[in-house]
């Protein structure tokens, strides 16, 4: 029961966050200078202001902003994000199909980050403890720092210089190759080798965060009483570090984990911009140049709800691990 409870609170403030989050980002939309119907107008080669006009009833531009606002409101609550005037398809459908291209990056990426980031944040942690080949420490924390520093789109473009221009070894656009027609283990290799790269240069600059933050958190957890006991009890010192040790100093990982997954759901806009990825993050750019306001909104509720999610997913898990984290904790991840 206090699990339910829990996850209704969490769940409850997810929804507030989600509805203020729509809110704003329509007054937002609504503030940014250009008609989206003279946009059109344009585009369809017409500058008649009767045809404007038109386009302005027929997308609801000429009503008042609060009904707009109230239509919206409607039609999310009926799964209606509006018309794609630009796409000329329903907004739901263009984001639903382009929705996997940007899970499977942020996924892979995620998992690339966390594993090689704590892996070498205990490795860091060991050598420091130990006081013996310093340099390893040294080494690691330079490279999490010169990773963290470095601009995203320069690591993407360097990446599409070395390994695709320059040695040939992976493709450098695209999901998969345009015109292949694979199917079966044959495509999924296919997209894998598109995959690498993006996958790489978004999940180097969360890695760096992963190994400092591992780092500290061992070192910190190292140095305390329980852990001591275990290793005069004579505990195997590999089992004190993965049992006793990492165990706890995986706590705030974890915290950080959940925050930052959502965090990647942004940085993937310019990964996927570079790229030439089939994701939301290309589509946003894409809605952006060309005013498309209703996939704009539609897109940025989709990647609202995924950033609430993932931060509600993390407070469940956070709350399975340490059992002592109460329902209003401060320690659990904000929704």
């Amino acid at each position: 029961m206090k699990f339910l409870s829990f996850f209704a609170s969490r769940l409850a403030k997810a929804l507030v966050v989600v509805l203020g989050v729509v809110i704003i980002n329509f007054f937002l939309i609504r503030m940014a200078p250009g008609d989206p119907a003279a946009v059109l107008a344009g585009q369809a080669g017409a500058g008649d202001p009767a045809y404007v006009e038109q386009l302005r009833v027929q997308f609801g531009l000429d009503q008042p902003v609060l009904t707009q606002l109230a239509i919206y409101l409607k039609g999310v609550a009926q799964l209606d994000l509006g018309f794609s005037y630009r796409n000329h398809v329903p907004v739901l459908d263009l984001i639903l199909e382009r929705l996997p291209a940007t899970f499977l990056l942020m996924i892979c990426a995620f998992l690339f980050s966390i594993i090689l980031g704590v892996a070498l944040g205990v490795v860091a942690a060991k050598a420091r403890y130990a006081n013996k080949r310093r340099w390893i420490d040294s080494t690691v924390m330079s490279g999490a720092l010169l990773l963290y520093a470095t601009p995203l789109f320069w690591l993407s473009l360097m990446g599409i210089l070395l390994f695709s221009v320059t040695l040939g070894w992976l493709p450098a656009f695209g999901m998969e190759t345009v015109g292949s027609k694979l199917t079966g283990m044959a495509r999924v290799w296919d997209i894998a080798q598109h995959l690498v790269l993006p996958t790489v240069t978004l999940g180097c600059f969360f890695m760096a965060v992963y190994v400092r933050l591992t780092r500290a958190s061992m070192l910190e957890v190292i140095g305390m009483d329980f852990v001591k006991t275990a290793r005069a009890k004579g505990v195997p010192p590999a089992r004190v570090i993965r049992a006793h040790v990492l165990r706890n100093a995986l706590l705030p990982v974890i915290t950080f984990a959940g925050i930052q997954l959502g965090q990647m759901a942004g940085g993937a806009v310019l990964t996927e911009t570079v790229f030439a990825w089939p994701g939301i993050g290309r589509l946003m750019f894409d809605a952006l140049l060309q005013r498309d306001y209703q996939l704009l909104l539609g897109i940025f509720l989709v990647t609202s709800i995924m950033v609430v999610a993932f931060n509600l997913i993390t407070d469940m898990v956070y709350r399975f691990i340490d059992p002592r984290i109460a329902a209003g904790g401060k320690q659990g991840a904000a929704a």
